[in-house]
């Protein structure tokens, strides 16, 4: 069991024995702590197993039709009216009242040119069921990574916000000084009381976000709604991945689960139209019979004499008319192929421009991330002098509440830059199929 699964196996073990030091613990994860969990727990990824599963069974019993089919069989017939036969003038009737029959039944197929290309189909079938399930884990992947960089986000803002906050109210203080010893207007009391209220909605709503991207995350995870998490670090340990936005020079679309489970689709429809054709090819199948019969006009079993009789047979075969069944059956599998063809070159065309659109984001935020990264530097510089020169009574107020709002929007412009950045990157790698380490486990 892995790593973060035994600590949430733990945590709710201890709920359910009722700890009461343990009912606030909080769980702290990371991404690849996430990653292993949901790819674990959630329902989405267990169902596309199951299909796995469900399509290997279906494999072995196509292979089992390569086999010979026995059967056992017991039949009763009885005559209402028995059949009369005419010799010349005389008639009379024939058979018994009670007939009884049973014995086994062999059948195989010694030649069947369809079902040996249906056994390739069966195969195949498997190993689409393998890429699907690929594509739901890169699919959850994709879901997990962005859930998570969203409520790194909303926690990163949250504290944007609260220190925001915490500034306003240092900024009320010291209006409510200065206007107590007649250096500050009413108005500017009146202002700063404003914007200490107006920073309180913005705090809390990103609380809130903060809560919601985490039942997200929880739901993605298939745990327990109840069970309290909180995700480990914030966006600037990710800054460094800005750098590495320049590796993507070629797109390369092998991998791509969707084109991968096309061409796999491509490949099935080309056997069900060489099986199409085979349905012109004889067939020859063998069958034995081994039956034991009795015939009497009582039900004294005891005294039943059961002749036993044996057949052996070989059937050939040879089509020769159906309607045009076999006939239109292969032209639509034509017509289907290239429906195929013509959805694979869309789905690249489409595949392509996602890849472009991504990385063309990927370059975006990172020269965005460059331009706030220096801008937060002269917004701090520019908020700690508009408080000194409003201290020493040389600035206004509403200088300090600009340098303020421009600090604030410069730290949320780093963080919303690397989490579009985070994003765009998560997207790039699900279309180009990289696969994380926790999907190749």
């Amino acid at each position: 069991m892995k790593k973060g699964l035994k600590t949430i196996v733990a945590i709710v073990s201890l709920f359910a024995l009722g700890v009461p030091s343990f009912a606030q613990d909080t769980l702290k994860l990371t991404l690849q702590d996430a990653l292993e969990i949901a790819l674990s727990e959630n329902l989405t990824v267990k169902v596309a197993d199951m299909e796995i599963k469900r399509t290997e069974y279906a494999k072995k019993g196509t292979y089992a039709s390569l086999f010979p089919q026995i059967d056992f069989s017991f039949n009763y017939q009885g005559a209402i009216k028995k059949q009369t036969m005419f010799m010349g003038d005389q008639s009379f009737q024939i058979g018994r009242d009670h007939t009884w029959s049973t014995g086994f039944s062999l059948g195989m197929p010694l030649v069947s040119v369809p079902l040996w290309k249906s056994l390739k189909i069966t195969g195949m079938d498997v190993e689409l069921s393998v890429e699907k399930a690929r594509a739901s884990r890169q699919d959850l992947v994709d879901q997990i990574k962005q859930t998570f960089y969203t409520t790194l986000l909303a926690n990163d803002s949250y504290e944007v916000y609260k220190e925001n906050y915490e500034n306003t109210l240092e900024d009320l203080e010291d209006v409510k000084k200065k206007y107590e010893n007649g250096k500050a207007a009413k108005f500017d009391l009146i202002r700063a009381e404003v914007n200490v209220q107006n920073a309180i909605p913005a705090m809390y709503d990103a609380q809130n976000s903060v809560t919601l991207a985490l039942w997200k995350l929880k739901a993605l995870m298939g745990v327990d709604l109840n069970l309290n998490i909180a995700c480990v670090g914030n966006l600037t340990d990710y800054k460094n991945e800005l750098a590495d936005a320049d590796m993507y020079a070629s797109v390369d679309l092998g991998n791509n689960s969707t084109l991968k489970q096309l061409d796999i689709q491509r490949e099935m429809l080309q056997k069900n139209h060489e099986i199409n054709i085979a349905k012109y090819y004889p067939s020859l199948n063998l069958s034995v019979n081994y039956q034991w019969l009795a015939m009497e006009n009582n039900l004294k079993f005891g005294d039943y004499m059961w002749n036993p009789y044996s057949t052996a047979a070989i059937s050939l075969a040879i089509p020769i008319f159906s309607g045009g069944q076999r006939f239109h059956a292969v032209k639509q599998t034509k017509v289907q192929k290239q429906q195929l063809d013509l959805q694979i070159e869309n789905a690249q065309r489409e595949l392509e421009v996602g890849v472009r659109s991504a990385l063309s984001s990927m370059q975006t935020c990172k020269e965005q991330h460059l331009a706030a990264a220096k801008s937060i530097e002269g917004a701090e510089a520019g908020y700690e002098i508009a408080q000194k020169r409003y201290e020493i009574g040389s600035g206004t107020l509403l200088e300090l509440n600009d340098a303020q709002l421009a600090l604030l929007q410069a730290r949320l412009y780093v963080n919303q830059s690397i989490y579009n950045y985070l994003v765009a990157k998560s997207t790039l790698d699900k279309l180009l199929g990289v696969d994380a380490p926790a999907v190749n486990k």
